[in-house]
């Protein structure tokens, strides 16, 4: 891309400027101590010891520098889609207010004939499930199986919870229950509506994530500066690119354990590595512990999801036969053991048992549930959150921060500004890469990464731990492994071809 000679030679200036700077302070970052004159043991004339910083800084930032290059834009995608899916919560009560939200009434109508109501709305349904009236104003949800909605999904008919009057009924995905608008943000953001090719791009993103992000922070903290107030604020008045750098790295310490946490926990979606944590979660027998509604002599069934959020459906089956004491004295049943508040019903099917479970996410989350017996309202089982396992607790709270359910709206403003943090991230290391750039020349090409051979200037007695570290995280989280691979098969092929090239110029 040509350029103006002024252009040009004020951007040289300035980036030869920058360099000098930062070198010189990366230099004294790298050692500890002040820029090595040619009489000191650091330096190039008189080899000596290296600090382990030393070592290892050129090989993070030739890894973050190709990171950053190459799956920023997996990461600005995912960032930009999850900023939308933290608003989708709020955007959903404004787009379907009419269908959520009623008039609070004096007195709240048996459920029996709040189901009865959408029944006699949707006669070829099969109910499957209800979600009483959460609080005052709020609509009762009774889910379907319906032939309208294909399988593993579920027709929500919106009952007032005061009248009976069927509000309107809208599609419903996976345990969360979220609608349409949202179903699809989470889609997008989770598939790019590509089924699963699409996967691969978000499961790469948070296999990245983690990565890019805790090797920027310790490139950042690594630093030497002048000013302590330089780590955690940014440079005011700095050059263009000095100052891009300095946003760029505060910003990054201020949202690097958010964007840690929505990695980690976003691997638990993934195909491959999911299959891993899971793994290693059932082994270490912390697995995601489910309520058994299961009666003598019936088939097993009516567990809860494991995963909730981002898919899965309803329980379908054929209605009960025999006695049945009903919804109304199932939950009074249920209430009676201390599972009350904001709850969902799973209505018994093939001699199963009603499954009454606490959906409150909010900290501090209220997630027991109960199986009753349809014949006589006995507690069959009982699960309280308290006995979950350690990891599957993580688990659960790791699920909910990510989906912002944790906190309500402040944990989805949270979800929000980080995800534009990790936008202007990305945008500022692309800046920089683009400052960088080689300006003499009339073409367009790229910033230069660190020289090639950092790894040999490592200490074998931390390279050797660090190679089997690698090949272990690159085993378990799959899609990091099988890219680093490819980085350093990329790497390895344009190094031969510059060698080739050096050679045949000077033999020319």
């Amino acid at each position: 891309m040509a350029i103006d000679d002024r252009t040009a030679a004020e951007t040289a200036a300035e980036t030869a400027t920058e360099t000098a700077t930062e070198t010189a302070e990366d230099t004294a970052g790298t050692a500890g101590t002040a820029p090595a004159s040619p009489e000191s043991p650091g330096s190039p004339e008189s080899p000596g010891p290296r600090s382990t910083w030393a070592a290892l800084r050129p090989l993070l930032l030739r890894l973050h520098f190709y990171a950053g290059l190459l799956i920023a834009p997996l990461l600005l995608i995912a960032a930009t889609t999850g900023l939308l899916y933290a608003l989708s919560f709020q955007a959903e009560k404004i787009v379907y207010r009419h269908e959520l939200q009623v008039p609070a009434g004096d007195r709240v109508l048996p459920l029996s004939e709040q189901v009865a109501a959408a029944r006699e709305a949707h006669p070829d349904g099969t109910v499957t499930a209800v979600w009483p009236s959460p609080e005052d104003g709020a609509t009762t949800r009774v889910l379907m199986a319906h032939p309208s909605v294909e399988e593993g999904k579920s027709l929500a008919v919106f009952v007032d919870p005061y009248t009976a009057e069927v509000r309107g009924d809208l599609p419903s995905y996976g345990s969360s229950g979220a609608l349409p608008l949202r179903a699809w943000i989470s889609e997008f953001h989770r598939t790019l509506h590509l089924g699963d090719l699409g996967r691969n791009y978000s499961e790469m993103a948070a296999s990245w994530l983690w990565v890019v992000a805790l090797g920027g922070l310790a490139l950042w903290i690594g630093r030497r500066r002048t000013a302590k107030r330089r780590l955690v604020l940014p440079e005011r008045g700095a050059p263009s690119r000095r100052r891009t750098l300095s946003w760029h790295g505060s910003v990054g310490l201020w949202a690097v354990t958010g964007l840690v946490i929505l990695s980690a926990t976003g691997l638990t979606w993934s195909r491959y590595a999911g299959e891993n944590i899971d793994a290693v979660q059932s082994q270490l027998g912390g697995a995601t512990p489910t309520v058994s509604a299961t009666l003598d002599g019936a088939a097993p069934g009516g567990g809860a999801d494991g995963h909730e959020g981002h898919g899965g459906g309803h329980h379908t089956a054929p209605a009960p036969q025999g006695p049945d004491i009903g919804i109304d004295k199932a939950v009074e049943a249920a209430r009676a053991t201390g599972v009350d508040g904001r709850i969902a019903v799973t209505l018994p099917a093939d001699g199963n048992a009603y499954v009454v479970k606490q959906t409150d996410t909010q900290f501090p989350v209220h997630l027991d549930s109960v199986a009753i017996d349809p014949a006589d309202g006995r507690v069959v089982d009982e699960l309280r959150f308290a006995d979950y396992p350690v990891l599957a607790k993580l688990t659960r709270y790791g699920i909910d921060l990510h989906m912002g359910v944790t906190f309500g709206l402040a944990n989805q403003l949270v979800l929000a500004a980080l995800m534009v943090a990790l936008v202007l991230l990305t945008v500022w290391g692309y800046r920089m890469w683009w400052l960088r750039r080689p300006t003499k020349e009339r073409t367009l090409s790229a910033g230069r990464a660190m020289p090639r051979g950092a790894w040999r200037k490592v200490p074998v007695t931390l390279l050797l731990p660090l190679a089997a570290a690698t090949a272990l995280v690159g085993w378990f989280v799959p899609m990091l492994g099988i890219s680093l691979l490819v980085f350093l098969a990329v790497d390895i092929t344009l190094g031969l071809v510059a060698r080739s090239r050096a050679r045949t110029g000077a033999e020319a």
